[in-house]
């Protein structure tokens, strides 16, 4: 499939009022318009895209929606024919969804684990709309998508390798230095990162571990990490640099519980020409300083309860 990478993600969450301060405030995302249908929820620009994530009100923190953007409509039509013939559900957008999300056509599935992705093409956008919510010098969504995404799955789940490896295409990353516990992958187009999404065990358990995004500096990140110290928002990871890829990031919790990875590119990233082995996680920083797993990772029948229902 020729699929770029995430085109936007959607989340429930018990912290609407936070966000409404936090992602503006600490983070530099841009608040936009909820779309007339549905105005209750919470809606961010990070780039020229009319917006990238949506937060709507609800019971849990959870993620409930990952959308995956396809190169255009071929690309799309392949797509869709590609899951029918392996026997995946498909369900196909209708014009109200499609209007909320600002794609033109989009498909939903769930992974073998149970998580919910979408597949669209041709979000809407409107060059240099972009208007950060702070002093921000910006984020790097546009070849790569908008960021990486890293869930927890109950236990290891071969069913789930095939459909990101063979049916949906991605490409194999390896592990990383979490020595078989984490698996990456990255979609066909991307060839700038190791990874736009992965999966770590978490025994009886699921949930979105962190988020990663690319800013355009060291000073974005060096700000943003100011902000989340000077607001109190624990550190999940201090500032410092991976193995695998030579960027500078650091980790914070968010309102919802999971972790946002600011990143910013120190020099490019050298490709994977082989599968990297790393013996260290970092090369300098990134000193553990709060749960690896917070506290939107729980139990998989009480954070998805909709896959566990009789009905």
């Amino acid at each position: 499939m020729d699929i770029i990478g995430i085109g936007y993600l959607g989340f429930e969450t018990t912290q609407l009022d936070q966000w409404r301060e936090y992602g503006p405030g600490i983070m530099g995302f841009q608040t936009v318009s909820a779309p007339a249908t549905d105005p209750e929820s919470l809606y961010f620009k990070v780039d020229d895209r009319r917006n990238r994530m949506a937060f709507h009100s609800g019971s849990i923190d959870r993620v409930t929606y990952i959308g995956w953007e396809a190169q255009n409509r071929l690309a799309f039509l392949d797509a869709v024919e590609t899951f029918k013939n392996n026997g995946v559900n498909i369900t196909f957008g209708d014009a109200e969804l499609c209007e909320l999300r600002g794609v033109k056509e989009l498909i939903r599935f769930r992974d073998p684990v149970g998580y919910q992705h979408e597949l669209f093409y041709a979000q809407k956008w409107t060059p240099r709309s972009f208007l950060p919510g702070r002093p921000h010098g910006g984020f790097i969504c546009d070849d790569r998508g908008l960021g990486h995404i890293v869930l927890m799955i109950p236990a290891k789940n071969p069913e789930l390798d095939h459909f990101l490896l063979n049916i949906m295409g991605f490409q194999w990353y390896g592990s990383g230095a979490g020595k078989g516990q984490t698996s990456f992958y990255r979609s066909k187009l991307n060839n700038a990162t190791s990874h736009d999404i992965a999966f770590g065990v978490a025994p009886g358990r699921m949930g979105i571990q962190h988020i990663g995004l690319f800013v355009d500096s060291v000073r974005d990140v060096g700000e943003t990490y100011d902000l989340v110290k000077k607001h109190d928002h624990p550190l999940m990871m201090t500032l410092g640099q991976h193995t695998q890829d030579p960027h500078m990031s650091f980790y914070h919790f968010n309102p919802s519980g999971f972790a946002f990875e600011t990143i910013t590119e120190l020099e490019p990233w050298q490709g994977d020409h082989f599968e990297l082995n790393p013996e260290i996680m970092s090369t300098w920083g990134h000193e553990i300083v709060g749960p690896i797993v917070g506290p939107s990772v729980g139990m998989a029948e009480d954070l998805y309860p909709e896959l566990f229902s009789s009905s």
